[in-house]
């Protein structure tokens, strides 16, 4: 009887335990973590539930790195994601573990700016340091080809906005991104574009709202200097701008255009060539791609820079030689203020 007893007791004892137990354990994976602010917490390749648990250990967030063996016993599905996290105050390891196997890293911005070059976009992707740099020793063409592009280049398609990416993914990755909304927004603007237009395909458009982007970034001029330049190779005049001369001067350029750089004979070079460059000279967005396809009415043939970002129009070249006689005569030639001259 008194075995009975003892027995009786020693169940009674490990119910008890095994109670207590379970509830310190419930409480320790439920209860926030040792996190004071925000942080940021890396899922490396390889990483194992019970390997987090000493780097959360380390990190001083949890005091029993074995905590994570008893979560995945509980939920087996855990399977912790590659990538980078963000942990907040209120987090338990429960949730921790929740967010790396749910794969919701943490996503970084970069901004992709209208009139800025494709290389100017591989240098701030650079300098973001931590996007995997794949493409700055290939040549344009490589470029082009690992990006599937039908042209040779891939200067202009990118579409110039915010994009969002995941710690070390690559500059291929944002740049298939950037040219997938360029291809739809050129699709949508060419198909409720202007009629008589001397545009033979979506890509010479693209070309002149890059010209377009590069000369104004004032929103109520673009369909003005769309239309002074459709207006002039309409009637066989070359388009004189020159951003296309600084594009094709490359890194000759060092700040001011010469007599003698405008004379150089350049596939960019549009006071030597009766038609528009090859290739766009910059990304844009969809406001110049607009303008482009949508140009506003003026009779205008000339337009010269002001000095402070806006610029004066003429429609004959008397005018126009006055308008650089004022505001041109004692400037001489920076980037973005330029204009066609006859």
């Amino acid at each position: 009887m008194k075995f009975v007893k003892w027995i009786a007791l020693a169940i009674v004892l490990a119910i008890t335990l095994t109670a207590v137990a379970a509830t310190w354990a419930y409480n320790a994976l439920t209860e926030p973590m040792m996190v004071s602010e925000k942080a940021t917490f890396d899922v490396k390749p390889g990483a194992s539930i019970i390997k987090l648990g000493h780097q959360l250990s380390e990190r001083g967030w949890i005091q029993y790195p074995q905590l994570t063996r008893l979560a995945f016993k509980l939920d087996p599905t855990l399977v912790p994601k590659v990538g980078k996290y963000e942990i907040k105050p209120d987090m338990s390891l429960m949730d921790a573990l929740a967010l790396f196997d749910s794969g919701d890293t943490l996503f970084y911005p970069i901004t992709l700016l209208e009139g800025h070059t494709f290389r100017d976009y591989l240098a701030a992707m650079k300098a973001k340091g931590n996007i995997e740099m794949t493409l700055s020793e290939l040549t344009d063409k490589q470029i082009a080809e690992k990006m599937g592009l039908e042209n040779n280049s891939p200067e202009g398609m990118l579409f110039a906005n915010t994009y969002r990416y995941h710690d070390g993914d690559t500059d291929l990755d944002i740049f298939m991104q950037a040219n997938a909304l360029l291809e739809a927004a050129l699709d949508t603007e060419w198909s409720g574009k202007a009629k008589d237009l001397p545009y033979k395909t979506p890509y010479e458009a693209l070309i002149m709202a890059s010209i377009i982007e590069k000369e104004t970034g004032i929103a109520d001029e673009r369909p003005l200097i769309a239309r002074v330049f459709i207006s002039r190779l309409e009637k066989g005049m070359r388009l004189q701008t020159d951003p296309t001369v600084i594009y094709g001067m490359g890194d000759r350029y060092k700040g001011n255009i010469t007599r003698a750089d405008l004379r150089q004979h350049t596939p960019y070079n549009t006071y030597q060539i009766n038609r528009l460059p090859p290739t766009p000279i910059a990304n844009v967005g969809v406001e110049a791609i607009n303008a482009a396809l949508n140009p506003g009415e003026t009779k205008a043939l000339y337009f010269v820079a002001k000095g402070d970002g806006s610029h004066v129009f003429s429609n004959t070249l008397r005018e126009h030689n006055n308008a650089v006689a004022r505001y041109q005569r004692f400037q001489r030639r920076k980037d973005y203020t330029s204009a066609p001259t006859q």
